[in-house]
C-alpha cells in the first residue's frame, strides 16, 4: 500500500476553498473584510474558476474589469454602483450575459452610508433575496471587498462575513522566495544564510504580503542579505496603525539584565528552544506563557522586557485598563481587536503588567455595569483557546482580587512566585545595575552590600546606584564606591517593613500555589549557619 503525501495549503488557500463551496451553495452575498486587495482578489478568482464562475471587478474608476485590470468591453460605462447593481440582475435573467457569474465590487461600502445609500442598499437587499432562486447555469454572485467590516444592519441578514486572514508561513516563504529569485545568481547564494531564511519567514508572519515583500526588499538594498531583525522592526507600524497594544522597544543584555531568579531564566532559555524549526517538525506546541506572582519591585515586569530581548522578538505591553469602555460590550470590543492583532503578529512576548488592577471587580459586586465581566471573559477565552505563537507574561503583585480561574492549567505553562532577593541574588543584582549604569570595571564589597540591604526588594538596591552616583558627582565627579551604596541604603526604609503583613500573607499563597523563580540550590533568604560535618562525627 502506498501512501500518498497530503499538499499542505496555505490559509488563503482554505479560504478560497470555502468561498467555493459558498459559490456552489448559492450564497449570493459575500462580505470580505481584508486591507488586501490584490492579493484576496487572486484568491477569488481562483474560488470562481473552482466553482465554475466567470468573476468580474468593479470600482467606481475603472468600471468593470477582469483580473488584471483591463477593460471589460461587455461591460462599458458602469462607474455608478447602482448600473452595476443593475448589470449582475440583468446577468442573472439572461439578458446580458449567459455565464456565471462572481462580482467583485471593491468600493461599494462607502455607497451604502446614508440617505444616499437607500438605493443601492435596496438593490442590493433585493438581489440578496433573488439570486439565490436563478437557474444554475445563469447563476450570480455578489462578493464585496473592503477593510470595513461595520455591515449595513438592513444587510446583516443576507451577508455571509469573511474575515480574511494575513498570510501565514507558507504564503510568506512564497513571497520571500519571489525575493530572492528576482536577484543576480552571484548575490542570492549570500542573501539568505542558514537559519536566516526561516527567521526572516517567522519576523513576517503578521505583515501583509505587500508588507513583507517590502520588509525583505529594504533588507536587501541595505544589508544584501535577508535581516530578520529588519523586517521585524516593520511590525512596529502594524502596533501603531490599530492603537490597541503599546510596542517596547528591547532592553539591553536580555536576560543577563534580571540579577538572581536563576529557576525562571533557565525556564524561560528551555522555552525559546519551543519555537524552532525543528520544534515544529516534531509537533511540539508552541509555549503559551508565565504569570509571574510576587512582591512589588523584584524583577517580575523587568524579566518580561528581558525575555523579548533574549528570544529576539517583538515586545508588546497589553494594557487591558486603558481599553475599557463604559458601555457593556465595548471593553470586549477592544479587548478581541487587540488579541486579533497580536495573533496576527506572529512569535512576540505579550507583557500584562498588575493584571489583577484590570481585573479587580471582575468576580462580582462591581459597579461597572458589567464592565470587568466583560474583560474577564475575553482573556480567558483567548487564552485557553488560543493558538498562536505570542508568548503571555501576565504580572501581579497581590492575588486576592484575581479570579481563580484566570491562574489555572491551560491559562498559562506555568506560574511563578518571585520573592525578595536572597543574599546571591542581591549580588546580582548589585553586579546588573553597576553593568547598566557603565560601572561594570569598579571593585566594591559585594557581601557587605548584600549583607547591608537584606529585605530590599530588587528595585530599591537597583536604584542606590544611580544614588550613589548622585553623590559621587557631587563630589568631583569622582568614583562611587562601597561607602557611596551603603550611605545610600541607610536612607532607605525597605517595601518587607513598611508592608510586612501583605508580604506575608503573599509569600504563604506563593509557597502552597506557585513554582519559586530562584531555584532551591541557592542559599535560603537571610539565613546563615555553620556547615557541620556530622558524618565525621
Amino acid at each position: 500500500m502506498t501512501a500518498t503525501a497530503t499538499k499542505v495549503l496555505s490559509k488563503g488557500q482554505k479560504q478560497a476553498a470555502d468561498v467555493t463551496a459558498l459559490l456552489r451553495a448559492r450564497n449570493p452575498l459575500i462580505w470580505i473584510v481584508t486591507r488586501e486587495e490584490a492579493r484576496v482578489e487572486g484568491f477569488i478568482a481562483e474560488a470562481a474558476a473552482a466553482a465554475s464562475y466567470v468573476p468580474h471587478f468593479w470600482d467606481v474608476s475603472a468600471g468593470v474589469t477582469k483580473l488584471n485590470g483591463d477593460k471589460d468591453n461587455k461591460f462599458a460605462n458602469q462607474e455608478d454602483p447602482g448600473a452595476v447593481l443593475n448589470t449582475v440582475r440583468a446577468a442573472a435573467d439572461r439578458t446580458s450575459s449567459k455565464e456565471r457569474g462572481v462580482w467583485v465590487l471593491r468600493d461599494l461600502p462607502i455607497w451604502l452610508q446614508g440617505q444616499a445609500g437607500a438605493a443601492p442598499t435596496r438593490a442590493l437587499r433585493n438581489l440578496a433575496r433573488y439570486l439565490p432562486g436563478v437557474e444554475r447555469d445563469s447563476a450570480q454572485a455578489v462578493v464585496i471587498i473592503t477593510p470595513d467590516s461595520n455591515i449595513p444592519a438592513e444587510l446583516a441578514g443576507h451577508v455571509t462575513v469573511i474575515d480574511w486572514s494575513l498570510p501565514d508561513r507558507t504564503e510568506i516563504a512564497a513571497v520571500l522566495d519571489a525575493a530572492l529569485n528576482s536577484l543576480p545568481e552571484d548575490i542570492r547564494a549570500k542573501a539568505a544564510p542558514n537559519g536566516t531564511r526561516d527567521a526572516a519567514i517567522d519576523a513576517a508572519v503578521g505583515l501583509t504580503g505587500e508588507e513583507a515583500a517590502s520588509c525583505f526588499a529594504k533588507s536587501l538594498v541595505q544589508t544584501r542579505t535577508i535581516d530578520p531583525a529588519v523586517v521585524s522592526s516593520e511590525k512596529r507600524r502594524v502596533i501603531v496603525r490599530e492603537k490597541v497594544l503599546e510596542w517596547h522597544d528591547p532592553i539591553p543584555g536580555g536576560l543577563d539584565a534580571v540579577g538572581g531568579l536563576d529557576n525562571l531564566k533557565g525556564w524561560l532559555v528551555a522555552r525559546k528552544n519551543a519555537f524552532s524549526p525543528k520544534a515544529r517538525a516534531y509537533g511540539l506546541p508552541a509555549p503559551k506563557g508565565a504569570a509571574l506572582v510576587g512582591i512589588s519591585g523584584c524583577g517580575k515586569s523587568l524579566t518580561a522586557k528581558a525575555v523579548a530581548t533574549a528570544w529576539g522578538v517583538p515586545l508588546l505591553r497589553l494594557d487591558l485598563g486603558a481599553l475599557k469602555d463604559k458601555f457593556v460590550g465595548g471593553s470586549e470590543g477592544n479587548i478581541r481587536k487587540a488579541f486579533k492583532v497580536i495573533e496576527a503578529i506572529g512569535r512576540c512576548v505579550v507583557w500584562i503588567d498588575e493584571i489583577e488592577k484590570a481585573m479587580a471587580g471582575s468576580t462580582g459586586g462591581a459597579s461597572d455595569g458589567g464592565v470587568s465581566a466583560d474583560a474577564l471573559g475575553a482573556v480567558l477565552s483567548w487564552m485557553q483557546d488560543r493558538t498562536g505563537e505570542a508568548f503571555v507574561i501576565a504580572t501581579a503583585n497581590d492575588i486576592s482580587s484575581l479570579p481563580p480561574e484566570l491562574l489555572r492549567k491551560g491559562r498559562f505553562d506555568d506560574i511563578f512566585f518571585v520573592d525578595l532577593p536572597n543574599a546571591t541574588e542581591r549580588k546580582g543584582v548589585f553586579a546588573a545595575a553597576l553593568k547598566a549604569h557603565g560601572r561594570s570595571e569598579i571593585t566594591v564589597d559585594f557581601d557587605m552590600l548584600s549583607d547591608a540591604t537584606n529585605g530590599f526588594t530588587g528595585a530599591e538596591i537597583a536604584e542606590l546606584v544611580p544614588t550613589a552616583l548622585f553623590a559621587g558627582f557631587e563630589d568631583d565627579a569622582r568614583e562611587i564606591t562601597t561607602e557611596d551604596l551603603l550611605a545610600a541604603a541607610k536612607e532607605v526604609v525597605p517595601l518587607s517593613k513598611s508592608s510586612a503583613t501583605k508580604i506575608a500573607s503573599l509569600r504563604e499563597w506563593g509557597q502552597a500555589n506557585a513554582r519559586p523563580a530562584t531555584s532551591s540550590k541557592t542559599e535560603a533568604r537571610g539565613a546563615t549557619g555553620r556547615k557541620l560535618d556530622l558524618e565525621a562525627a
